[in-house]
């Protein structure tokens, strides 16, 4: 291969690609794709899959979900559903977490500079 893809360059890539980028095997992607019904990439007419950005953004998620904070696949299956029903993107635990952070570093910067008047 021509050196390594980058993220956003292209509109499809081949599986090979998407490992590469998501650094996940091509047996990990396909099961996945077994698993959630909402990863569905394209094909072609060689039957090669074809995954767009959106596909990548949700197998990085799906990868984040289940290697860091540790959900197994039905219950990425159930946020995923819940999302689904909701019409928008349900909020992960650590995403309440970064909020929260950022909100306490910004309440630390103003006490910081509170001089007692």
């Amino acid at each position: 291969m021509a050196g390594e893809p980058k993220l956003g360059s292209k509109i499809f890539y081949k599986i090979g690609e998407v490992s590469e980028l998501t650094k996940l095997p091509a047996y990990v992607l396909r099961f996945w794709e077994s698993q959630f019904s909402f990863l569905k990439p394209r094909k072609s007419r060689g039957q090669q899959r074809l995954y767009m950005q959106g596909d990548i953004d949700k197998l990085l998620e799906i990868k984040r979900m289940l290697y860091e904070e540790g959900y197994t696949i039905a219950g990425v299956r159930r946020v995923w559903s819940r999302r689904g029903r909701q019409g928008s993107k349900a909020v992960t635990p650590r995403e309440i977490a970064d909020r929260v952070r950022g909100e306490l570093k910004a309440a630390l910067r103003i006490l910081a500079s509170y001089d007692g008047r």
